[in-house]
């Protein structure tokens, strides 16, 4: 018997305000283009994952929609407009009745295989209970999944991987360093560019480096 494919829903702030810890980062890289980068990256590795039937990018910046689009993306206007977890429940909401699970939008080193298990091992565990992923501090979530007919409800921000587990989500256990792996900090970038980026991050990161070296 087939396995049941994901939706994925995937939140991007406006590139103006997004990932403000990471502004800097790449000298000589508008800040824009590195947010951007990243986004598109995970939208890259999402779709590409065999278990994922689709993608909802839940977003108002018109160059976030339109990469979103060019991956194959279906993208969602941010009507909420309440920040990161109501646009998960948003998304969540277009999703339909199937198995859904929420994406942070900076893990630009995300390898398909690896999500591809930890949504295996989520539809393999304990029915009707929603699982969370932390990143790779703890502290944080990269990943929350619920079974059909289970709320999404998201509880992201700081501290998220307590309040999932407060709320009744169960921790998934897998090492799957490329998916734990977000990007918040230069420190996390340069963690992201040892485990292998995609190739949009890939190529600021490679035109920052005369940059740098000039600097």
């Amino acid at each position: 018997m087939s396995q049941p494919r994901w939706a994925v829903v995937v939140p991007v702030k406006q590139l103006a305000v997004a990932k403000s810890r990471l502004r800097g980062a790449l000298p000589g890289v508008p800040h824009e283009e590195l947010a951007l980068a990243l986004a598109a990256d995970t939208f890259r590795a999402v779709l590409a994952c065999p278990a994922v039937a689709e993608a909802l990018v839940v977003t108002d910046d018109a160059r976030v929609a339109a990469a979103a689009r060019a991956a194959g993306a279906r993208v969602l206007p941010d009507e909420p407009n309440a920040g990161l977890n109501a646009a998960f429940r948003h998304g969540a909401a277009g999703a339909g009745a199937g198995w859904v699970a929420g994406i942070t939008a900076d893990v630009p080193a995300l390898r398909p295989t690896e999500l591809t298990e930890a949504l295996l091992a989520a539809q393999h565990g304990r029915p009707s209970v929603r699982r969370f992923l932390p990143d790779a501090p703890g502290a944080g979530t990269v990943l929350l999944t619920t079974p059909p007919g289970v709320p999404l409800d998201p509880r992201f921000g700081v501290g998220s991987a307590l309040a999932h587990a407060a709320s009744g989500a169960l921790p998934l256990d897998g090492d799957w360093p490329s998916l734990r792996r977000d990007v918040d900090t230069a420190a996390d970038l340069a963690t992201a560019v040892r485990l292998g980026l995609g190739p949009r991050t890939a190529a600021l990161v490679a035109a920052a480096r005369p940059a740098r070296a000039t600097g």
